[in-house]
């Protein structure tokens, strides 16, 4: 599946590309808020982080264009829980302590551009997620205990995003959007799911 979604995202753009009447590049960058979904994930909450990258937006009429973006996002979750007991954790039982999952991606999006006003766009696309590292981290009486877990996590992610974009006339722009995760991260049927807002620039 990953293959094949490799090669229809590269046939699509080129595609794409060879039928516009403009192109522009630019970056963005901004804030993530992440979180988990699915079977057995409980009371988990937002992971606050970033993402930045470069963008390019293909334009084929004044209404319609379309926005590859090439994206380092910093995404999770966290939940608060009790320690009852680990040999090689010097806590008491009982110790309160937050537990969060630090899982960095190499995004690839293609986001659609519909502009319904001068400036303003309705934007939604699919997303291809590749995990460049998955750490745990243990927050407890002042002290943090890393963990590398690369091996729990897939190396694919795949998703949607949908969502609200504005484009000044200097270049400047503003987007927010919802990502929703289509494809399992771990065996136990969890998806990825988060919210981000991105101010960027076209040069």
């Amino acid at each position: 599946m990953k293959k094949i979604l490799c090669v229809a995202f590269a046939a699509f753009g080129f595609l794409f590309t060879s039928q516009a009447q403009e192109v522009e590049f630019g970056a963005k960058g901004g804030l993530n808020l992440f979180n988990r979904y699915g079977d057995n994930v409980g009371n988990t909450d937002f992971r606050t982080s970033f993402h930045v990258g470069g963008v390019a937006e293909i334009k084929f009429t004044e209404k319609f264009s379309l926005q590859p973006e090439l994206l380092f996002s910093s995404q999770g979750s966290k939940y608060d829980l009790i320690l009852d007991g680990f040999p090689e954790i010097n806590a008491p039982v009982g110790t309160k302590a937050t537990l969060t999952e630090k899982l960095n991606y190499i995004n690839l999006h293609v986001i659609a551009k519909y502009y319904v006003t001068k400036g303003l766009s309705l934007e939604a696309g699919p997303q291809l997620g590749f995990l460049a590292s998955a750490k745990r981290d243990l927050e407890f009486s002042g002290d943090t205990m890393d963990f590398d877990v690369d091996d729990e996590y897939d190396s694919f992610d795949f998703g949607l995003n949908f969502g609200l974009g504005y484009k000044l006339d200097n270049g400047l722009f503003f987007n927010g959007r919802y990502n929703l995760g289509l494809t399992n991260i771990t065996d136990n049927n969890v998806r990825n799911e988060g919210f981000q807002f991105s101010v960027g620039f076209m040069f």
